[in-house]
């Protein structure tokens, strides 16, 4: 980390500087009633960012009043044009202070700047998508088989206030995919974003009032899982819960949805299979396989880190792997030749940790990393290093479980079939990777992969149109894609008899 280039200092409206923040609820900024505090870190240096309240019951019921008063408001009475326009000015001021929230989003969470900055396509592209969706939601008039003269129909209907759960790995995109369908349909939100990345979900708060979202409609409450969370996600005036986080809590959510009935959406967790055919492009296949672990410190909830290759060529590409592996840089994200940043915490630092040195111990060949990086510019922050297993079997700790750090896990397989059972062989259901030139070969793994997303020849292509979830225990419900703005809708059918 030496010769770093640090990225020209942006002024944020969240001052990173150390100082108390507060909770946006209706409308204004506001402290927590429980007069606690959650400090908030830079997990790249340890420096101390700032504190967010640490939100509680009485907070979240606040929240929930004012987005149930928003709703019944003048917010209850915009048309679907009035919604679009404010859809497109957030927009517009997303567009403005990108280089603000890019940075917020590193030193908040660690991803590199090179890659928050490269998500503005992708989150600005998605407040765009919705605001299109805004005025294109509609009934239908349906024929029926009652005798004379009696009409049916269907309208749409928002379903009322969203509670919203995000996690610490991605807060802007994350804050949007739950947020901007709620906006276009005509409901209300709460969102309670996770306690080690709060601060960015605030800034969108602030742009979101300046871009004249009215009280009430978009509330954020910063807390703890255990308190706000779980006081969100079992209140009886909240309509419908979005979460996205692990399976275990996820399955927490489903039961204190039983309060109310709610209607849930769940993105959970991972254990994504990658898999490499001998007749890939090895070329193209190395760095999307290395990346689709090492991004954003294999934080990412569908990380390809069961990495499948066919056994005619494994030994070629482990060794590309590894010299891939060699040459990226990890360190702070500011520095924009950093690739790979920290992990959250310390204590995701030790989860790793431990799943490097079950792999170990299991058996498998280290072929790459394995450490923790400590030394010198290191010493504050949560690094490890890019690691490569091989030799690795379906039964190892390392193949069944979600690492959520920078860890691949290689294993053998001779062909199609095989790979379809193992691969599949998992829990969960989120994603798949497959690399290969015979157009029917993927068409086969596509149809066969039990995942919500299957990626043929690249990985990571997410577009606002396209419906994005699980499988099995990796959730129910979609992000993005009519599916998803379906799910913030009721449908009301009306019947009129004119005989």
């Amino acid at each position: 980390m030496s010769s770093q280039v640090l990225s020209t200092k942006v002024e944020c409206r969240v001052p990173l500087d150390g100082r108390r923040r507060q909770m946006f609820i209706d409308g204004k900024w506001v402290d927590s009633l429980t007069g606690a505090w959650i400090e908030s870190r830079n997990p790249a240096t340890g420096q101390l960012l700032g504190f967010v309240p640490s939100g509680g019951k009485e907070d979240i019921d606040l929240a929930v009043a004012a987005a149930r008063r928003a709703l019944s408001g003048p917010w209850g009475r915009l048309k679907p044009f009035d919604r679009q326009k404010i859809l497109l000015r957030i927009a517009e001021l997303f567009e403005m202070h990108w280089e603000e929230i890019s940075a917020c989003d590193t030193q908040d969470m660690g991803l590199p700047i090179t890659r928050t900055r490269a998500n503005r396509q992708r989150v600005i592209g998605m407040l765009q998508y919705y605001a299109g969706v805004a005025t294109n939601i509609s009934g239908t008039t349906i024929p029926n088989s009652l005798p004379g003269d009696v009409m049916s129909m269907t309208v749409k209907e928002p379903v009322g206030v969203v509670g919203a759960i995000i996690p610490w790995n991605a807060p802007t995109a994350a804050s949007i995919w739950k947020i901007g369908p709620a906006l276009a349909t005509g409901c209300t939100v709460v969102l309670k974003p996770s306690e080690e990345a709060p601060l960015t979900p605030l800034l969108i708060a602030d742009i979101m009032n300046e871009a004249g979202v009215p009280p009430g409609v978009v509330n954020v409450v910063t807390g703890y899982g255990s308190s706000a969370g779980a006081a969100l996600a079992g209140h009886p005036a909240v309509n419908k819960l979005v979460f996205t986080g692990s399976t275990q809590t996820g399955q927490e959510i489903i039961r204190a949805s039983a309060t109310g009935v709610k209607r849930v959406s769940l993105e959970l967790g991972g254990k994504s299979p990658m898999i490499i055919f001998a007749d890939a492009d090895l070329d193209k296949a190395v760095p999307i396989a290395a990346m689709a672990v090492y991004a954003n410190s294999g934080q990412i909830c569908i990380a390809g880190s069961r990495l499948f290759v066919e056994d005619s060529i494994r030994t070629e590409f482990l060794e590309r792997l590894v010299a891939f592996s060699s040459q990226l840089k990890v360190g702070n994200g500011m520095d924009e030749a950093v690739q790979i940043g920290p992990v959250i915490s310390s204590r995701q630092l030790d989860k790793i940790s431990g799943y490097i040195n079950s792999g170990v111990d299991q058996g498998a060949s280290l072929l790459i990393g394995g450490s923790l990086l400590v030394e010198g510019a290191y010493a504050e922050g949560n690094f490890v290093a890019p690691t490569v297993f091989a030799n690795v079997t379906d039964d190892m700790t390392i193949a069944r479980e979600e690492i959520f750090g920078p860890v691949i896990s290689a294993l053998g397989f001779t062909d199609a079939g095989e790979v379809i059972r193992r691969a599949n062989d998992t829990p969960y259901g989120l994603a798949a990777g497959v690399f290969t030139r015979d157009i029917k070969r993927a068409h086969q793994l596509g149809n066969a992969l039990q995942a919500g997303s299957i990626f043929i020849n690249g990985y990571h292509l997410l577009d606002p149109a396209v419906p994005f979830g699980g499988y099995k225990s990796s959730g129910y419900g979609r992000e993005g894609g009519l599916e998803q703005i379906e799910g913030y809708l009721n449908t009301k059918s009306i019947w009129i008899d004119n005989n």
